[in-house]
């Protein structure tokens, strides 16, 4: 992770482009639909992938060292500054991250507190520097070995009343450094089989443990959005957190739902058997679409692969779903992606990072063109217009009508005389197509 004081500013040199130090779509200052590209898309970086990942999977070591030549905090601090200078680099105005990401975790909660304080006093003084803010923070609690059987729903009451600490010091971390986001990914909060599981306990703590955590963080002035961040397995065979719609009922039962909104990653959707895009409809129609992480996996291989995201036709169906939904407020983009096992250099990182933020920004332009080209709209309105245009459907939509009402009403319809629209699923594809390639 040296060289990078050698390394021009990146910058918009347009799709003709043949620099791959450059961004051939992402335009900041450019302007869409009434922001400026930057403002829609909000870019962030995972601190725990490009800062510290170092290519380990579960068949080998590290193929990259990041320790910069240190130990201890001085390594934790020229990490740091190495973070903000390659986001200036990138012009990457947002980060994320866990707190023993950006801090050494001690043999105790004091002392991690200690380090945690001292990193976050040096972080503040990087955003001041370089004008960048933290989009949001969260707690690793399931790294430990504690957590190996969860943590907020695991089977030990003092690792319960530790994971509890650990997110109420990553809240005030979150709060001091300006973050308007706090993530709640339950990576071990589920269970691997049922013959050693009670459920309805380990969901009444977990309910119990996000209503504390919510009440500690309004107490404390955190104006911004808790984030849950849904994955169906992988490390457990089953989590709690499966998708979009679990989260939602999960939120509804507990009285969470005004406070808690959803960080929906691509990677997670493909792992529930879903579409990024389902998914952030799904939280949009709940209202609690929040923030992404951004990122895709592979079809063909079971686990999260978190590869950077270059499939425009994926960034185009996300960012028609974030503009259709009214754009972020609190959340953003955060790029929860690593390079690959033998992309080890440097150069490697900008490369990823630059494909990544230019797919998104490409996505970005085609989405915008879709909703000015108008005629997918126009589609659904033909499609849905008998709710609109007739008494009986229009009795529907307003909540005037029963079911007795329409029993009477449908007794006098001819059945086999009923048309119903084609779905046009072909053309509308092709309109799409057209749209992303023409």
């Amino acid at each position: 992770m040296t060289g990078l004081d050698k390394i021009a500013q990146i910058k918009y040199e347009g799709k003709n482009s043949k620099n791959p130090l450059s961004f051939h779509y992402y335009n900041a200052n450019e302007k869409l639909m009434g922001k400026t590209m930057a403002e829609h898309l909000k870019f962030a970086m995972s601190w725990w992938h490009t800062i510290n990942a170092s290519g380990t999977d579960m068949f080998g070591g590290n193929t990259m060292d990041k320790s910069l030549g240190l130990t201890g905090i001085k390594m934790y601090e020229a990490k740091a500054d190495f973070a903000f200078a390659l986001m200036d680099k990138l012009g990457i105005k947002y980060y994320c991250f866990h707190d023993v990401d950006i801090a050494p975790e001690g043999d105790t909660l004091a002392e991690s507190e200690k380090y945690l304080i001292h990193m976050t006093d040096h972080l503040l003084k990087l955003q001041k520097k370089y004008g960048i803010k933290l989009l949001w923070g969260t707690a690793n609690m399931f790294s430990h070995k504690i957590f190996m059987t969860g943590a907020a729903t695991g089977c030990s009451a003092d690792v319960y009343a530790i994971a509890a600490g650990k997110v109420k010091m990553a809240l005030d971390a979150t709060i001091k450094l300006g973050g308007k986001g706090y993530v709640f990914w339950g990576g071990r909060e589920g269970y691997d089989t049922l013959l050693n599981t009670d459920v309805k306990s380990e969901l009444q703590h977990l309910g119990k443990f996000l209503q504390m955590a919510r009440d500690y963080g309004r107490k404390q002035g955190f104006k911004g959005d808790f984030y849950i961040e849904p994955k169906p397995k992988e490390p457990t065979k089953h989590q709690y957190d499966f998708d979009v719609c679990t989260c939602a009922n999960f939120l509804r039962e507990f009285n969470l739902i005004k406070d808690f909104k959803m960080n929906v990653e691509a990677n997670h959707a493909t792992l529930a058997g879903h579409t990024f895009q389902h998914e952030l409809r799904m939280a949009a129609v709940n209202g609690i679409f929040g923030s992404i992480d951004a990122n895709q996996g592979d079809t063909l291989l079971g686990w999260d692969t978190d590869q950077f995201p270059t499939n425009v036709y994926d960034t185009t169906m996300c960012m028609y779903e974030v503009l259709k939904a009214g754009g972020f407020t609190n959340g953003g983009l955060n790029f929860d992606a690593k390079t690959r096992r033998a992309s080890n250099t440097l150069l490697d990182i900008l490369y990823a990072y630059i494909a990544g933020m230019d797919a998104f920004a490409l996505g970005l332009r085609k989405a915008a063109a879709i909703i000015q080209d108008g005629r997918l709209d126009k589609y659904v309105e033909e499609k849905y217009k008998t709710f609109k245009t007739t008494a009986i459907g229009k009795k529907i939509n307003s909540g005037k009508t029963n079911l007795l009402d329409l029993y009477q009403y449908a007794k006098q319809i001819s059945i086999n005389n009923i048309s119903l629209p084609s779905g046009r699923q072909e053309y509308l594809e092709q309109v799409l197509n057209d749209i992303l390639f023409n």
